[in-house]
């Protein structure tokens, strides 16, 4: 399992990941080969899953955030399997949940605008096979938004 360095070294890399190996080992009081040794091990035991850069919605005209719930005509297994692969393909889908309640999926949708986003209801989502009725809510403003798990 996690030890507290462990813990402190994946707080630092979420904070950061592009800081040197040197800074981290400062930052944490190992040697910078203990360091690297301790980032490997997170990465082939899956705790890592990859590195991404975030970047600023606005900065790339993307700034309309909607939130989709979605539910299915039939919960069979094959409708599930052939929604679930078509919404993978939908590039304004960041999130995608399967859900319990009176929604099969909620889906968390990022476009330049409203008017985007009805063609992508009109034109992508909604010919999605099998979907009986989608409701969605709209982004007033982002009050917290983080990538980080605390550990």
């Amino acid at each position: 399992m996690l030890d507290e360095i462990d813990r402190h070294l994946l707080k630092l890399l979420q904070n950061d990941s592009k800081q040197t190996n040197k800074a981290l080992s400062y930052a944490l009081g190992l040697s910078v080969t203990a360091v690297y040794e301790r980032i490997k091990k997170l990465e082939n035991n899956g705790i890592i899953k990859k590195y991404v850069a975030l970047i600023e919605k606005k900065k790339v005209d993307k700034a309309f955030i909607a939130f989709c719930h979605v539910k299915l005509v039939q919960h069979s297994q094959d409708y599930v399997i052939k929604f679930e692969r078509e919404v993978r393909k939908l590039d304004e889908v960041l999130e995608c949940y399967h859900i319990s309640g009176d929604y099969d999926y909620l889906i968390k949708v990022l476009v330049e605008d409203m008017e985007e986003f009805r063609e992508f209801m009109v034109k992508k989502l909604t010919r999605i096979d099998h979907i009986g009725s989608t409701h969605s809510m709209f982004v007033i403003n982002e009050v917290q938004h983080t990538t980080a798990i605390s550990v």
